[in-house]
């Protein structure tokens, strides 16, 4: 016959188990979430800036590096900042553009 406190024990690894899931599981999901909105914000803003890129008259060197910057953090597929760091550069660099239109 197994020890009164074995259940106990055990019940008690469960409810702390059960605890932990149910706080940390939103958050995770959250996080996944807010990155995939970040990258999806930084696509749409480094295609928009590709747009003005090919309606520019000139060359516009520093958005061009901007942009350069912009595709090279996509590409590295960081985290929330970077993707918010890259959708900045590729704003930065579509305003330019613009500006020299």
């Amino acid at each position: 016959m197994a020890h009164p406190y074995l259940f106990w024990l055990v019940g008690a690894v469960l409810l702390v188990g059960a605890g932990v899931a149910t706080t940390l599981l939103p958050r995770r999901r959250a996080r996944v979430r807010e990155q995939r909105t970040a990258w999806s914000t930084a696509r749409a803003a480094i295609d928009s800036a590709a747009v003005s890129r090919d309606a520019a008259s000139e060359r516009v060197p520093e958005a061009e590096r901007l942009f350069a910057h912009a595709e090279s953090l996509a590409g590295g597929r960081g985290g929330t900042s970077a993707a918010r760091a890259a959708a900045e550069h590729a704003r930065r660099a579509d305003r330019l553009w613009r500006e020299h239109r």
